[in-house]
């Protein structure tokens, strides 16, 4: 009998958690601001090519690769190819890097969220002792002259609004640059502790208890997500906003650029290679759809990302309205539009108070799915690799969720500072922007190349009962490595390096140089491993050694320890004549 592996207690809990997973905060602040500056919706004709070419191919892959080894990434990819274990290692190293960044957001957003019960949003006015003499307040329609002073500038000057003074001065009480890191911000610590206590407890049991947990926290995002937009299409002005979001520049779709733009968003919202997804679909049962959770996450991922973007417009369309401009003088991304745009536009809002607890709640439980997973692919890899030592020493799950949960937020800890946000801005670009595409190229190969499209079809068809259709196999086998690799290439020839505020702050060599260690953390496991594996070989020639280090290590089901036969299958009916055990071919 095969190993015993803990299970989702029903499929649905399963694709509820890779739908939490894949809808996170990067709908928000991400793919709408990305939208409008690639064609509006124009941006939908590369973005859902590239979802159907590279994103649901790539996604049926890991979720077969982690069904049929029943092992995270780590495990899985050992398991598949030997010689490109390290693309394993790789994805499990950039995730706990991920881990320890992410949560910090969440304290920012519960910050906020906090903050919102009280009698008048904290940043509206300016008569705060945090506020600066340039400070100017957002609560109300502004007068002729700033409308006259906005007009004439390409984007609204939020530098001195009092929404910015809010995030700078008061939550963040930002420092002059990461040389001045300053005084630790015990509030923000303990905010923080919070989102790793919501963790914790989201993750401490095992999958079945978190099959529980996402029936909430998958689903009331999306509750307050349909509450908020419907909210947001009622306001003046969100006409406005909505024309800037779908209009479509043709000229923009025939741009390369555009069409990377559009497979980076697809790899970066649906999470490919960053290894949760192989977590998860380790712990269904062997016998079990693949491609349907595949297409219903894909597909409710991206009606996410679209619901998100006529929410974001809507809300921006009725603030440019008051403010008397136009949307793209108001319009921006990331932090920035969640924590200084976004408050300013609650603020206009008849009961503010009301609406700002329902988006900074809904950005928590968006956030939380996604901090959740990201640590469980961590949890995952360790026990699948130090399964007998953690029954030994550790024995109970909970703890080693808890000391995984420990060390990730003592990670956190330099974010605490004034000069925290400095350095989170370092590790948010280094983490996954420079190597998340190099380590998806690497995982491809070692599954599709290495271990190989005919047998991985062949698992496929071991577990589902059908093979994948052709035009999946010809995706894996090219049109992804090739679209993955131009992707990649494009975003070394794209970089520069990061700036905080638009070029306001630059930053020092050697924090350039902390970003570029930082990458190398999750870029050198492939390399080396790969020479250890080749290395520790058996055979007398170089050749010999890395023919064996290329060859599969799965020569009995993973679920049965049945031997497979020459067809690589362990539960398909076949002709006597076939019977062969699989090692005349190891």
């Amino acid at each position: 009998m095969g190993e015993t592996r803990e299970s989702w207690g029903s499929t649905v809990s399963f694709i509820l958690a890779c739908v939490g997973y894949a809808v996170g905060l990067g709908n928000i602040w991400r793919f709408p601001y990305l939208a409008y500056k690639s064609g509006g919706g124009a941006f939908l004709i590369p973005y859902v090519t590239m979802l159907i070419l590279c994103g649901i191919p790539l996604l049926y892959m890991e979720l077969s690769v982690g069904q049929y080894t029943r092992r995270g990434p780590i495990g899985a990819l050992g398991k598949l190819s030997p010689i490109l274990k390290g693309a394993g290692v790789a994805t499990v190293v950039m995730s706990f890097l991920l881990s320890t960044y992410y949560n910090v957001i969440m304290s920012w957003a519960l910050f906020y969220l906090f903050s919102s019960f009280s009698s008048t949003l904290p940043w509206e006015t300016c008569t705060n002792s945090w506020n600066s003499p340039e400070c100017r307040p957002i609560k109300g329609e502004i007068n002729s002259t700033e409308k006259m002073m906005i007009n004439s500038s390409s984007v609204v000057d939020t530098s001195r609004s009092s929404t910015q003074e809010f995030y700078d001065r008061r939550m963040l009480n930002l420092s002059s640059g990461i040389e001045e890191m300053g005084a630790f911000n015990l509030e923000l610590f303990g905010l923080l502790v919070i989102a790793w206590i919501l963790t914790y407890f989201c993750i401490w049991k095992s999958v079945k208890a978190t099959g529980k947990v996402v029936y909430f926290t998958a689903t009331i995002p999306f509750l307050l997500l349909i509450i908020f937009t419907v909210r947001g299409l009622t306001l003046e002005g969100a006409s406005d906003g909505l024309t800037f979001f779908f209009k479509p520049v043709w000229s923009e779709v025939v741009k390369p650029k555009v069409w990377v733009y559009a497979a980076a968003q697809v790899f970066n919202s649906v999470g490919i290679a960053f290894g949760s997804l192989i977590a998860f679909a380790s712990y269904n049962e062997f016998k079990g759809p693949i491609l349907r959770n595949a297409l219903i996450v894909t597909v409710i991922d991206a009606f996410t990302c679209i619901l998100c973007g006529v929410c974001v417009f809507a809300t921006l369309g009725n603030l440019a309205h008051l403010q008397g401009t136009t949307v793209n003088k108001v319009v921006t991304e990331g932090p920035g539009l969640v924590f200084v745009v976004f408050p300013h536009a609650l603020s206009q809002l008849p009961l503010p108070q009301f609406w700002s607890v329902i988006f900074f709640a809904m950005l928590v439980c968006l956030g939380i799915d996604s901090q959740f997973a990201i640590v469980e692919v961590v949890i995952t890899s360790l026990k699948d690799g130090y399964g007998e030592v953690i029954d030994k020493y550790i024995k109970r799950h909970e703890l080693v969720v808890l000391l995984v949960c420990i060390v990730s937020l003592l990670c956190g800890l330099p974010h605490m500072f004034q000069g925290g946000i400095y350095f989170f801005q370092i590790i948010d670009y280094y983490t996954a922007a420079i190597s998340l595409m190099y380590i998806a190229l690497f995982e491809t190969i070692a599954i599709v190349w290495v271990y190989g499209t005919k047998r991985l079809s062949m698992n496929i068809e071991d577990m589902t009962g059908k093979k994948p259709n052709f035009i999946f196999q010809v995706c894996w086998m090219f049109i992804s490595p090739v679209l993955i690799c131009v992707i990649w290439v494009f975003t070394l020839l794209d970089y520069k390096t990061p700036s905080y505020n638009g070029g306001a702050y630059t930053y020092p060599g050697w924090c350039i140089l902390l970003g570029w260690f930082i990458a190398s953390l999750s870029i050198l496991p492939i390399p080396i491993m790969a020479v250890v594996s080749v290395v520790n070989s058996k055979g007398t020639s170089f050749l010999e050694k890395f023919r064996r280090s290329c060859v599969s290590k799965i020569g009995a089901c993973p679920c049965c320890d049945v031997k497979l036969n020459s067809k690589f299958q362990a539960h398909v009916d076949i002709q006597p004549e076939d019977q062969h055990a699989d090692e005349q071919h190891l």
